[in-house]
């Protein structure tokens, strides 16, 4: 069932990356049917494109435009084709994301790097492109990091090296961009219902093949696309949007080897 999403999205020009699917396709449909503009940016242009006429035919607007998040060039050229049709964007929603599980002492170098390109240059490519253009319309920047991103996770140390990255330039970036008008949005989820980790690397760089082990609830797309839209109407600086998200957050900070015992006890087994 889609929910609504959150505030007033009427006239805005929402640039939303991994927009094929699980969180980002329903972002994206969320925010047209909300009267938005979208863009849906995604490596997979075709099933980007099928999401884009859906929102068409549900009365949005929406365009579609393949793009690798880790190729700067690449980037630079798509969002200006966006700016140029639609005079600019308002709202960027940095969302793409590829995960890998595997223990540190197991990893690839590779494999780390190939993580650190998407999840987190390929968010600081769409920043660097579209700063210029948020500033000017006083716009939000919205960024989907992960319990990972302030806290430790057994056999998740490449995706969670990503998710800290986002924290410490979008947190420095909003200090630079205090008092100019741009907001930005840290989310940071537990486990939602999403394909992201159906396609996850192992540490040799081949997809893996079995299922993780998960801590709480697993929460579905929409019901998470609409929480975030709510907060980044209001433009709230950190969305927890889970009961796991909220406890993990408080734990890691008041007794982080409480915390680890915690999480290990969850989620290691998958590892032993």
């Amino acid at each position: 069932m889609m929910l609504a999403a959150g505030g007033h999205w009427g006239g805005e020009v929402v640039v939303v990356t991994g927009a094929a699917g699980g969180l980002g396709a329903a972002l994206a449909g969320q925010l047209a049917a909300a009267g938005a503009r979208v863009a849906l940016l995604d490596r997979d242009g075709a099933a980007a494109e099928a999401l884009a006429a859906a929102c068409r035919l549900r009365g949005g607007q929406a365009l579609a435009w393949a793009c690798d998040i880790s190729d700067q060039a690449q980037v630079q050229r798509v969002l200006a084709q966006v700016e140029a049709h639609w005079g600019g964007v308002t709202v960027l929603i940095n969302n793409a994301g590829i995960a890998a599980r595997a223990l540190a002492q197991d990893c690839r170098a590779a494999v780390v790097k190939q993580v650190m390109a998407v999840n987190y240059f390929g968010a600081v490519h769409c920043t660097e492109a579209l700063l210029p253009s948020l500033l000017a319309a006083g716009g939000r920047i919205v960024v989907i990091s992960s319990v990972a991103g302030f806290s430790p996770l057994l056999g998740r140390s490449a995706y969670a090296a990503s998710k800290h990255a986002l924290h410490g330039y979008f947190e420095s970036l909003r200090s630079e961009l205090q008092g100019r008008g741009v907001s930005v949005t840290l989310v940071c989820p537990s486990f939602i219902a999403t394909g992201i980790e159906a396609a996850a690397l192992g540490g040799d760089g081949q997809p893996l093949r079995r299922l993780r082990d998960v801590s709480g609830r697993v929460a579905t797309p929409d019901e998470v696309a609409a929480r975030i839209l709510r907060a980044a109407a209001r433009r709230q600086r950190l969305l927890l949007p889970s009961a796991t998200a909220r406890v993990a957050y408080a734990l890691s900070r008041l007794a982080p080897a409480l915390y680890e015992t915690l999480m290990r006890r969850r989620v290691g087994g998958e590892f032993a």
